[in-house]
């Protein structure tokens, strides 16, 4: 069995972190590889803890991230502290490398942070490098000079050569791959998936009494769980959507759940539209409160525009959906059909327009027999993509 060092540049509370690497380690543990995880973390001078021990992982955070993060609000640092802390990230990633007895090194996401130790590690203690990209990082965050666009793209096309595997959760990113030359046997595609641990079922009287909490007794309640940042996630196609759907059936409330540096904008946008009373900005949540909101909703949506961040995304939203028995609707965008399966466990729209987005809300608010369906469809498919299958995907090669 291998002992592998989990390199992040994200906490574990992040959609990535406890929607993809905590439950892939988790599952590595629990197949009797040994596990650590070095990881940055938002609000780094504030954390009471930095050394956790869950599920025989050792959790260690280290320095901060490339942003700061403190309630539902995310900070962007100035040009000279983001490399003021670049640097220091990179350097208390390299020394967990050089300090851990690790065989193999999962390099979460291709940012310069830790890919550098994970070089460090290949060149001088020989170990193997698993690279995982689940995001189009040059399409899908947000640059404050082009020096930074640009450093993100080198290492995103450079990472993977050096590797001795890279996985990928989209088949855009494996394309995208491919065309940087990277060889296909060197590839895997994994996609994101689902810890049902997370998402046990809730009692009716808890989910009542949230709902009278936030005065959506009697309504109808569609549910958006994610960032509130534009730049890579369409909630501004969502509340136009919205809009539409509240004229068609006034008993209706759109939930945004969910942090980020636009939510004042979405705020704004919201007031703009007259839909202040309809709409809850309930923020950034515990990854535990998750699983009330989405069993509050009757139908879920993941709003995305056709573009290089939303192909080279696997929606978190998805199986999460279909794993608390929510219908669920998204755009024909990347892999979504493909992940929907032949019997579509979740309404496609064809493109992304506000109007068409609209009525297949409106169609699945409407239609119980629809909802009931789409329920019993996601239930079956979200199995596939249980971690437990996931984890197993990995090359014993790799781990051997």
């Amino acid at each position: 069995m291998s002992r592998i060092l989990f390199l992040l540049t994200q906490d574990l509370e992040s959609p990535s972190g406890v929607g993809r690497y905590y439950p892939m380690a988790r599952e590595l543990a629990r197949n009797g590889h040994q596990v650590f995880i070095a990881a940055l973390h938002p609000d780094y001078d504030c954390l009471p803890q930095r050394h956790l021990e869950r599920d025989n992982i050792r959790i260690h955070y280290v320095a901060p991230m490339h942003v700061r993060k403190r309630g539902s609000q995310k900070e962007y640092y100035s040009s000279f502290q983001l490399i003021f802390k670049a640097i220091w990230s990179t350097l208390r990633l390299t020394w967990e490398v050089l300090n851990t007895p690790a065989d193999v090194l999962l390099v979460g996401k291709p940012h310069p942070m830790n890919s550098i130790p994970g070089l460090v590690g290949k060149v001088l203690l020989k170990r193997r490098i698993i690279l995982d990209c689940d995001d189009d990082e040059v399409a899908s965050n947000r640059f404050t000079s082009p020096w930074q666009r640009r450093v993100i793209r080198y290492f995103q096309e450079t990472v993977p050569h050096w590797s001795d595997l890279t996985i990928t959760n989209t088949h855009y990113m494996r394309e995208k791959l491919i065309a940087y030359g990277v060889s296909e046997d060197r590839i895997c595609y994994i996609p994101n998936g689902v810890d049902p641990e997370r998402f046990p079922n809730i009692g009716k009287d808890e989910i009542e009494a949230e709902k009278h909490r936030l005065k959506l007794d009697g309504l109808k309640i569609v549910a958006y769980i994610g960032s509130m940042s534009l730049t890579n996630h369409a909630v501004d196609l969502l509340v136009e959507a919205f809009a539409q759907v509240h004229t068609e059936i006034p008993q209706t409330a759109l939930i945004l759940v969910g942090g980020g540096e636009d939510l004042e904008r979405i705020k704004a946008m919201v007031v703009e539209k007259g839909l202040a009373d309809a709409v809850r900005f309930l923020g950034r949540v515990p990854p535990e409160k998750v699983n009330l909101y989405y069993r509050m909703a009757d139908v879920s949506v993941d709003p995305v525009y056709d573009n290089d961040a939303a192909r080279g995304r696997s929606p978190l939203k998805m199986f999460e959906s279909w794993v608390t028995g929510v219908p669920f609707v998204t755009a024909d965008v990347g892999d979504r059909r493909i992940l929907a399966g032949e019997n579509p466990a979740a309404r496609i729209v064809q493109s992304d327009c506000p109007g068409l987005l609209a009525r297949e809300i409106v169609m699945v608010l409407s239609d119980e027999f629809l909802r009931r369906s789409l329920v019993t469809l996601g239930g079956s498919r979200v199995k596939e993509f249980h971690w437990g299958n996931l984890a197993s995907l990995l090359p014993n090669m790799i781990l051997r």
